[in-house]
């Protein structure tokens, strides 16, 4: 009689086989999308729309980052016919200000303001200069997003069409890497490709809307104003999700735009790139601990090999090279139509290594670093850091600076 399979054989097996699985469910999965007018799939309601809400584009910027200037140019030549822009800074000094006062020059009939503002609401400093930035906005949709994405010309189309759905909370989107030419750069951008966009089109596959992603999120004022405004979020280190959260709570949904935007991943040192990639585990952990703490079978590699170091069998190692090929078919799936795929295959071992170990590290620690200033890992405790940042105050009034035409 076969002796029976030891505890190892078992969990190594049901590892691989979760592991392997997913593999393929990230491969497989597209996401429920919100598609937009005239797209083949859209809803008849959505596809009888033919007038759009006048829109505000809030940017909160902070310093010269690399792709800045063609980033920003490119919100000066959307397809919408109503928008407005607004760039926001902390500094009087920011070369960000230099940028915009530049593109106010190239496109003289784009309706740009640029609010200097060194007041501090709280923590989180984005949401603190996008508090300061609200007075100038003049229309009734809005689009938060963050400085270092790249559009295309009906991005504004596109994602705010869904808001016209008296349902609809907010609408945001995923984005892929666009990495600098540099190994730690491309690797940082398939912690976008391979990983995080692939674990959301999962999640959404299954019918799960709790995300907001700050590269993108469309929201009516209206709306906002019904959550309490932005200022409900300035103390919150997830303050996308979190306005997504209000949203839902109100009863209205979550769209997924079926628009993928270009991140830039800029970091050029391992130190640089653990720093990011451990603070969005931070993040992730702060959010649902139960499901961060299962999300080691999202890390394929390492988990396919450790499945068959305690299992090994002939099934087994089948099942785990069946997962690691669909692993491996990330890197040349395109994100998103028109988007090439990230490649770099050859950094998928030390990709997913590098998740593990960052996964670990992030169980511990209340603190994330974002920008040269801590937040609190546990957004729900606000108050202390309330008071920490009431001291620091300043009591200069707000300037505003709008471009001459």
């Amino acid at each position: 009689m076969p002796a029976a399979p030891s505890f190892a054989a078992i969990a190594g097996t049901a590892l691989t086989l979760l592991a392997a699985l997913y593999a393929l469910a990230a491969l497989l999965c597209r996401g429920r999308l919100g598609l937009h007018p005239g797209h083949a799939g859209s809803t008849d309601r959505a596809r009888g729309q033919t007038a759009w809400a006048p829109v505000t584009v809030l940017k909160p910027l902070c310093g010269a980052e690399p792709r800045l200037e063609d980033n920003l140019a490119g919100l000066c030549t959307q397809t919408h016919p109503c928008y407005q822009l607004v760039f926001g800074v902390r500094a009087p000094d920011d070369p960000a200000i230099a940028v915009v006062e530049r593109l106010a020059r190239r496109y003289p009939a784009v309706d740009i303001r640029l609010v200097v503002d060194p007041r501090v609401h709280g923590s989180n400093l984005k949401v603190s200069n996008l508090i300061n930035m609200m007075d100038a906005a003049r229309h009734p949709w809005l689009v938060l997003a963050d400085s270092d994405i790249a559009v295309e010309p009906d991005y504004l189309a596109r994602v705010t069409a869904p808001l016209a759905a008296p349902d609809v909370g907010i609408v945001t989107c995923l984005y892929h890497g666009r990495p600098l030419d540099n190994v730690w750069s491309r690797i940082g951008a398939l912690f976008v490709d391979t990983w995080f966009a692939p674990s959301v089109r999962v999640a959404s596959s299954g019918g799960s809307c709790a995300f907001a992603f700050g590269a993108t999120i469309a929201v009516r004022a209206s709306t906002l104003r019904a959550v309490g405004g932005v200022e409900v979020l300035k103390n919150r280190l997830a303050d996308d999700y979190r306005l997504g959260e209000l949203t839902r709570n109100l009863g209205l949904r979550t769209v997924l735009s079926d628009v993928c935007v270009g991140t830039d991943v800029t970091e050029d040192s391992l130190r640089a790139l653990w720093a990011r990639e451990r603070r969005w585990m931070q993040t992730i952990r702060s959010l649902n601990p139960l499901g961060y703490a299962c999300s080691f079978v999202t890390f394929t590699l390492p988990m396919l090999a450790l499945g068959v170091a305690l299992a090994p069998t002939a099934w087994n190692a089948t099942l785990a090279v069946a997962g690691g090929a669909a692993r491996l078919g990330l890197h040349f799936r395109q994100p998103a139509p028109g988007v090439p795929p990230p490649g770099h295959a050859r950094y998928a071992p030390l990709r997913d290594c590098l998740l593990l170990a960052e996964w670990l590290s992030a169980f511990a620690g209340t603190t994330a670093r974002w920008r040269g200033h801590r937040l609190p890992i546990d957004t729900r405790s606000a108050s202390v850091a309330d008071r920490s940042v009431a001291a620091a105050r300043p009591s200069l009034r707000q300037r505003s600076w709008t471009p001459r035409r």
